[in-house]
């Protein structure tokens, strides 16, 4: 039985990484072939997306959360500054890169977002890099140059906004990851993040006026294109990946998420006929790389407080 559940669980991880690798290739596909932009995508998705999850909240056990977390006193500032920087600020930069380049290295930048986390919680520390950390540090170095530049350090091998918006997802990447910490373990997951979706699309609404958008491609292909970003792209798999967690470790599915970056890229080469040289390749190792390193001194980490649990308890016994 566990090893089934263990199978299950990966499988959801694998499932949900490669869905949202080839969400980027789709919406590189509309935004770049169908006239789409990316405050049109953006809003659409965040919204459409939030309301099922929290639709799907209503639903469930804890239904009463879904309008408890919005009183006043009850988080609701936190809620708000996540929404807007947080899950906007995730999904614009990210969709803004792969417009001003591809899915492909839009994904790959921003898997540095695990980077610049931990090179934070190293300066917030005062503390020196282990081992592990001073190893994913170099390799995103080496991944990021090799993959901006295809070796050349004369030249950049993408468009410098593709970049800077790539970089600046991985930012947001990680303040999406350590910021909302208490709200997710009071509220719940899906609670949180489909309030959050609501939040950011209503607030890019508002900033961008995206329904003044008269020149989309509107074909059948289109519209399936839209249709998947929201269903599969983010409801389900936000779904698969959460749900995995009753099943593996939290370092598990870390390993098993450097799948997204690698769906997108095959699927941006395959489809898009997007060029990939060696360099880049190599780069794009590098930087998945960084997930093994720091997902390898969770697990350290982990197993360290497991033993440490252990013992207490063996002398709570003893005692």
């Amino acid at each position: 039985m566990e090893v089934s559940s263990r199978a299950r669980g990966f499988a959801m991880v694998l499932v949900a990484s490669v869905l949202w690798g080839v969400s980027g290739t789709v919406a590189q596909s509309l935004l770049q072939h169908h006239s789409f932009t990316t405050e049109w995508l953006v809003t659409v998705r965040l919204l459409l997306s939030g309301g099922l999850l929290l639709a799907l909240s209503l639903c469930g056990k804890n239904r009463s959360h879904v309008w408890l977390i919005v009183r006043p006193g009850k988080g609701l500032g936190r809620l708000l500054l996540f929404g807007i920087l947080g899950l906007l600020g995730v999904q614009y930069t990210y969709f803004a890169s792969i417009e001003a380049g591809n899915a492909a290295t839009a994904t790959l930048l921003q898997y540095l977002g695990p980077v610049f986390l931990t090179a934070y919680l190293v300066v917030r520390h005062r503390q020196l890099p282990s081992k592990a950390q001073t190893l994913a540090i170099v390799l995103a170095l080496v991944g990021t140059f090799l993959l901006i530049t295809n070796g050349r350090p004369d030249q950049l091998s993408i468009a410098p906004g593709a970049v800077l918006w790539g970089l600046a997802s991985a930012l947001a990447l990680a303040f999406y990851t350590l910021y909302p910490q208490s709200l997710l373990q009071r509220w719940g997951s899906t609670v949180v993040l489909g309030w959050a979706m609501l939040i950011g699309g209503i607030g890019l609404c508002i900033l961008t006026r995206p329904w003044q958008t008269v020149a989309i491609d509107w074909q059948p292909t289109s519209l399936l294109g839209v249709a998947f970003l929201v269903l599969f792209g983010t409801l389900i798999a936000f779904y698969l990946y959460v749900d995995s967690l009753r099943f593996i470790r939290p370092a598990e599915t870390s390993l098993l998420a450097s799948a997204e970056p690698l769906s997108a890229v095959v699927a941006t080469v395959v489809w898009l006929h997007v060029p990939f040289g060696l360099c880049e390749w190599l780069g794009a190792l590098c930087i998945i790389g960084t997930v093994f390193a720091l997902a390898k001194k969770e697990e350290a980490k982990g197993q360290a407080a497991a033993k440490e649990t252990a013992k207490e308890a063996v002398i709570e016994q003893q005692m």
